[in-house]
């Protein structure tokens, strides 16, 4: 579990995995953390003898405190829980059972998206949860690193590590369904994910969201040494593009002025890894992909203002009827 600037957070983190559980060891790395959270790690460990408090003398970020941690793990799986999320009641014991009916090298398992204002909603990829584990259907589950647990001894003989950066999640969670024997899925919400909280880096307008590009090369130079079928790799590509795509569309994480540049480093990273005979998706996520092959950033541009412009539409109220709103004036 990596801590930074989360004290309002961590006390609901740390009550939800610390559920008495002694198959269960928790190791929280304090990331050079600036505020309360090294000193309520400490408190806690006093009366939670399976919580291990790593403290580090600099920040070195979400990928590398994972590291850090992994290294002094002892079980025999690992979960990647972020500080500022935690787990509905029974997730533990129902992540444990599955281990052991499955003793899979990687499990992974379905969240909800919580924002600030407690709305919560499945994920788009959580029905592919409910079929077979295949591994095309896995790969297109949300690539993070806490909706899957991972085999800690699989990682370390695969060499399968974080990445330094922003993104990290992406040279780790799609590499380890790769390197696989054994894939499970858990079709049940284990992981509450937060969404928009301020300081988050999704919620973070930077340019370090270009280590995006980073961590896709770092990825497909990986799975270029690998003996991937072609559909695989097709997989993978488009996966990359409709994500940089996410990045590039969000106002939270990409200032204007930087779009142009940003989609320019798409298309630049495209042409560089495009696989041999590759052909986009259908539709409106296929057009955007053309878009970004040839560069065409003005009527990405178009597409994107013309899009919004009709999602505003469609979610700006009817107005009331005058006689209705007098009807409902006289019930209040």
């Amino acid at each position: 579990m990596p801590v930074y600037r989360v004290e309002t957070y961590l006390k609901q983190c740390l009550d939800s995995v610390l559920t008495g559980e002694e198959r269960v060891e928790v190791v929280a790395v304090d990331d050079a953390s600036p505020d309360s959270c090294g000193d309520m790690l400490d408190a806690y460990a006093k009366n939670h003898p399976n919580l291990r408090v790593l403290h580090l003398s600099r920040n070195v970020g979400l990928g590398l405190a994972r590291n850090a941690g992994l290294a002094e793990a002892t079980g025999d799986y690992v979960w990647f829980v972020d500080s500022d999320d935690w787990l509905p009641p029974g997730s533990v014991r129902a992540v444990l059972d599955a281990l052991d009916a499955e003793e899979p090298d990687v499990l992974l398992i379905d969240h909800l998206r919580v924002h600030e204002d407690g709305r919560s909603k499945p994920d788009a990829s959580s029905p592919l949860l409910a079929g077979e584990p295949t591994l095309t259907r896995m790969l297109a589950v949300q690539h993070t690193a806490w909706n899957r647990i991972v085999r800690r001894e699989f990682l370390l003989r695969n060499d399968l590590r974080f990445g330094p950066g922003w993104y990290e999640d992406v040279s780790f969670s799609h590499p380890v369904l790769l390197a696989a024997d054994r894939i499970a899925a858990l079709d049940r919400v284990c992981y509450l994910y937060r969404i928009g909280r301020p300081g988050a880096i999704t919620a973070t307008r930077s340019d370090r969201h270009f280590e995006a590009f980073e961590q896709y090369d770092r990825l497909l130079k990986w799975a270029a040494a690998r003996d991937l079928s072609p559909e695989i790799r097709a997989q993978l590509f488009t996966l990359m593009i409709s994500h940089l795509l996410v990045v590039a569309g969000n106002d939270g994480r990409m200032h204007p002025g930087d779009r142009r540049r940003f989609f320019r480093q798409a298309t630049a990273l495209y042409r560089r890894h495009r696989p041999a005979g590759y052909r986009p998706p259908s539709g409106m996520r296929g057009l955007k992909h053309r878009l970004v092959a040839t560069g065409a950033y003005p009527l990405y541009a178009l597409l994107r203002s013309g899009y919004r412009v009709a999602g505003r539409r469609r979610r700006k109220p009817e107005p009331t009827p005058p006689a209705a709103a007098a009807q409902r004036a006289s019930v209040i």
